[in-house]
């Protein structure tokens, strides 16, 4: 694999994990909104990722078409149920039995969720590191 290549894929990563963490910190601001423009309560919204064609040239060369990068395919809304929380007092309760129905944001999960696109954000960050080390030593062969 030449090692432009290797920082393309690199690139798609970071694009993609960026997404999924700003996809996360929504969530998580939107924890205790219990209406929105709907008139529902927020739901927590998951970023789908899928496997990226990396160019034209690379569809047709044998030699590298098992090059692919990520990609995100769509954010969706999660179909959980909301939670059901009793307070009477808030404006949003039902006025019969006295629940709201809050988001279906786990904050604990959402937080997990945000360390493993970290972890992988400064992955692909210390890949291309790495790579732009290599292409700087090959500059240097025959000095």
């Amino acid at each position: 694999m030449d090692l432009i290549k290797s920082l393309d894929i690199s690139a798609t990563a970071l694009s993609a994990h960026r997404t999924k963490v700003n996809v996360i910190s929504e969530n998580l601001a939107n924890s205790e909104t219990t209406r929105t423009e709907n008139g529902e309560p927020y739901r927590r919204k998951l970023v789908v990722f899928k496997s990226k064609d990396m160019g034209f040239r690379e569809t047709f060369d044998q030699v590298r078409r098992d090059y692919k990068g990520v990609a995100v395919d769509e954010v969706v809304e999660s179909q959980e149920s909301f939670r059901l929380v009793h307070n009477p007092a808030h404006p949003d309760a039902d006025k019969v039995t006295g629940y709201v129905r809050m988001p279906n944001v786990d904050t604990l999960s959402e937080m997990a969720d945000m360390i493993v696109a970290k972890r992988s954000y400064d992955a692909s960050v210390k890949v291309m590191e790495n790579t732009k080390s290599m292409i700087r030593r090959a500059l240097t062969i025959g000095e």
